[in-house]
C-alpha cells in the first residue's frame, strides 16, 4: 500500500514540475518578447544570455520527458510482473523457505541435502517455537521431500497450523552438512498492492521472487515424518 501511495506521490510530483516548467518557459519567452520589442535600435541588447536560457529550459523539458518515457516503462513492466503472478492461482509452487501449513492432515517440505548421512536429525516447531515433532533418520544425497501428517512425538493428533522445519545433518566427523529446505503448497491469492507481488499460499505471504518451480506437485519420492 505504502508503494502504491509512493508512485503516486511521484506521478504527482512530475506532473507538478512539468506545469511548473511550461508556465516558467511562456513566462519566459513573453518577457523576452518584450524586451525585444522594446529595446533601442540602436544598441541592441545582447541576446546571448537569453539563448543560453532558452537551451537551459530545453535541456530540462527534455529530461522531464525522459523520466516520463522511463516511467511508462516501468509501469509496463509491472503491470507484465503482475499480470504472471495472477496466472498463479490454483497452481502448487515450491518457495524457498523452511515454514509451511498443515492442510487436511499433512504439511510438505523440499529439501536437498549436498551429501548422503546417517546422522540427520529433523525437528518441526509450532508457531510458538515448541518442538512438536523431532526424528533421527538416515538421508540420500540430492532431493527429496518430507511430508507430516501432524502426529506429534507424544501421539497427538494435529489438523492446522504453521509449522518450521530443521534438518541437522552431520557426517562421519560430526561435521554439518548443507541442507537447504523449501516449502510447497497451492497459490489461493495474489497481492500486487506493492512493487513485488507476493503469493498467498497456505497462508503463507511469499514474495514471487522466492518461487523456485510451478505446478511441481509429486516429482520428488516423499519420505514420512
Amino acid at each position: 500500500m505504502v508503494d502504491s501511495v509512493s508512485r503516486a506521490s511521484s506521478s504527482s510530483a512530475m506532473a507538478s514540475s512539468r506545469q511548473s516548467i511550461a508556465e516558467d518557459f511562456d513566462t519566459f519567452l513573453s518577457i523576452l518578447t518584450t524586451q525585444l520589442k522594446h529595446q533601442n535600435p540602436l544598441d541592441p541588447m545582447d541576446t546571448n544570455q537569453f539563448t543560453q536560457q532558452l537551451v537551459q529550459f530545453t535541456g530540462v523539458e527534455q529530461q522531464l520527458k525522459t523520466n516520463e518515457y522511463l516511467e511508462a516503462m516501468m509501469l509496463s513492466s509491472q503491470n507484465q510482473i503482475n499480470s504472471q503472478a495472477v496466472g498463479y492461482i490454483g497452481q502448487t509452487v515450491v518457495a524457498s523457505g523452511a515454514t509451511t501449513d498443515l492442510v487436511d492432515g499433512q504439511a510438505t517440505w523440499i529439501y536437498k541435502i549436498a551429501e548422503a548421512s546417517d546422522d540427520v536429525t529433523v525437528t518441526i516447531k509450532d508457531q510458538s517455537g515448541n518442538v512438536v515433532y523431532s526424528q533421527e533418520m538416515g538421508m540420500k544425497a540430492g532431493t527429496d521431500q518430507i511430508v507430516w501428517d501432524g502426529t506429534t512425538n507424544s501421539g497427538e493428533v494435529l489438523t492446522s497450523g504453521k509449522y518450521t522445519i530443521t534438518i541437522d545433518a552431520r557426517d562421519a566427523d560430526g561435521k554439518a552438512i548443507d541442507v537447504t529446505t523449501k516449502m510447497k503448497g497451492v497459490v489461493e491469492s495474489v497481492d500486487v498492492s506493492g512493487t513485488e507481488p507476493y503469493l498467498i499460499v497456505n497462508g503463507l505471504r511469499l514474495p514471487l521472487s522466492s518461487v523456485t518451480e510451478i505446478g511441481a506437485a509429486d516429482s520428488p519420492e516423499e519420505t514420512d515424518a
